[in-house]
């Protein structure tokens, strides 16, 4: 598996691709790669002639209190599993090459600022930075993103149509465990105990899952029921609970497709986040 380091040799084989009108997937990921960035490459390399996957902890969207030099890395397991998911090369730069003293990062207003936005309030200006750089060197014809960062999902749409880029961006479904745990690189951060911990995430969608297919639309019906099934667990304490239009991420008061429920929860200091959406 080629693994490129430099923006200028990327950009050079993707001028090649270009003039043989080839086609080009990008999957951006932080590395520690797990089976849910592999259905994303999979689906990736059936749509596209070419599919780059980009491996880089971005140092923009941690703040400092944040586990920027503890996220595992790992990129000789990432390349094992990039070629047998059909990748075509991995573009894996060090920071300095990303961020060369960069006085200029990309904002956004109101998507950024609800759900995990409110305690991360940096997060999502690095996001779209990154990715938007990622945009620039690659120039993609699609862009694939987990629905498990369904916040990061909505925002780089937004992002995508206000700055015209002109690339389509494809949302792939939430890959989980046998128990239902949401696949995460974090998961690794979990003791035994705090990995069976973990399933009261899931289990607390369900439970709103269920309700909405009752027939439920009071909105804090089913959010109540969702956290009294997270705080029945004692090594978990919920971040937020809620419940909010899909493509505007403003809460509701009245359930009514598209929505999105999403859910932030740490599991001793380790902070989960998982949702279901309803078209």
């Amino acid at each position: 598996m080629q693994i490129i380091k430099k923006i200028d040799g990327l950009r050079s084989i993707v001028r090649e691709w270009r003039r043989a009108g080839l086609t080009i997937g990008l999957v951006p990921t932080m590395g520690y790669l797990h089976e849910g960035h592999k259905s994303l490459i999979e689906r990736a390399v059936r749509e596209n002639d070419k599919v780059v996957v980009s491996d880089f902890v971005n140092p923009t969207q941690f703040a400092p209190n944040e586990d920027f030099e503890s996220y595992p890395r790992d990129i000789d397991a990432d390349a094992r599993l990039c070629e047998g998911a059909g990748a075509s090369l991995i573009f894996n730069p060090e920071p300095d090459e990303m961020y060369d003293n960069a006085l200029t990062f990309v904002d956004m207003r109101k998507l950024t600022e609800v759900l995990c936005g409110k305690t991360r309030p940096i997060h999502f200006s690095g996001v779209c930075t990154v990715v938007s750089k990622l945009f620039n060197i690659v120039t993609p014809d699609r862009a694939y993103f987990g629905q498990k960062d369904a916040q990061q999902l909505c925002v780089i749409r937004k992002m995508v149509k206000d700055l015209n880029f002109g690339i389509e961006i494809v949302g792939c479904p939430i890959i989980r465990e046998s128990d239902g745990l949401a696949k995460s690189s974090r998961n690794t951060y979990l003791n035994p105990s705090e990995r069976q911990a973990a399933l009261c995430l899931s289990r607390s969608l369900e439970i709103g899952k269920r309700l909405l297919a009752d027939g439920e639309k009071n909105i804090g019906v089913i959010i109540a029921a969702i956290a009294a099934e997270i705080e029945k667990e004692p090594l978990a304490k919920i971040d937020y609970v809620e419940i909010a239009d899909w493509n505007t991420l403003e809460p509701l008061e009245t359930a009514r497709a598209p929505l999105l429920c999403a859910i932030a929860v740490y599991i001793g200091k380790t902070r989960l986040i998982d949702n279901f959406i309803v078209e």
